[in-house]
């Protein structure tokens, strides 16, 4: 994991008002006030019950956490809802930052910027208990056997095609929400998903829901991280070295 870069800004967490020369102050969608987008859903653990405003569950934490860094108290935090896909797009945005779990890619970084990582999670694959009877010993080669399914513009998907090789194509869906119906619907084998958010739908959301096994953290390209809006008036710049330190902190 990488260092951190020091604190740039006093937090003034006790107070919703700003002082004119306050370091965010002119530099959020809305003047004194942090506007936080998540998933539609979010996922336990990372939002408990889809609420990120309890400030429950690991982003909803990490989120208050760099807004007080930055000096926005609790209440002057709003929280707005994105796809996938959406947020790491070109163009404006309704959020001034995003927490969606995302990798860490070259070819993200050209349209959007991003934070140092908050968290490094191993890929876990999450199947069907009736497709683990029927494929037996989890070889490669079995699961190159296997229908995979994975969201188009996720990473998972490049991971299941370099690394697994399935001998069928891999089944592209617009986003997690529906690889996981796919999967319940028996559309598809498997999926990769981030660990922590495998062990939750395999446990509540899939029924009969099985974990296979895992790839290493380290071939996982840095899947915690903040992304920052990349607006007309460079809103990511003013605000990256605000709340970098946050997150290394919350670690």
């Amino acid at each position: 994991m990488k260092t951190l870069m020091t604190i740039l800004c006093a937090s003034l967490a006790g107070s919703a008002a700003f002082a004119a020369d306050h370091c965010a102050a002119g530099k959020t969608l809305t003047d004194g006030v942090l506007t936080i987008a998540t998933g539609n859903p979010a996922y336990y653990p990372w939002v408990m019950d889809d609420a990120p405003e309890s400030k429950q569950g690991f982003e909803a934490a990490v989120a208050y956490a760099v807004a007080n860094e930055m000096g926005f108290a609790d209440d002057a935090v709003t929280w707005v809802r994105t796809s996938f896909d959406e947020a790491i797009q070109p163009g404006a945005k309704n959020f001034d930052f995003n927490l969606q779990q995302y990798s860490i890619t070259p070819e993200r970084e050209e349209t959007v910027d991003f934070s140092l990582p908050y968290y490094s999670s191993a890929m876990a694959i999450l199947t069907t208990q009736s497709v683990v009877e029927k494929m037996g010993e989890p070889t490669m080669e079995a699961l190159k056997g296997l229908l995979w399914g994975a969201g188009a513009s996720h990473t998972g998907a490049t991971m299941v095609g370099q690394v697994i090789a399935p001998d069928q194509d891999v089944l592209l869906y617009n986003d997690n929400t529906d690889v996981t119906a796919a999967l319940q619907a028996n559309q598809i084998d498997a999926a990769l998903f981030d660990l922590p958010t495998a062990l939750y739908l395999s446990a509540v959301v899939v029924e009969n829901g099985a974990l296979l096994g895992q790839f290493p953290a380290e071939r996982s390209e840095n899947p915690g991280s903040i992304r920052y809006v990349d607006g007309r008036w460079k809103r990511s710049e003013t605000l990256r070295g605000r709340s970098d330190p946050s997150p290394d902190r919350q670690r």
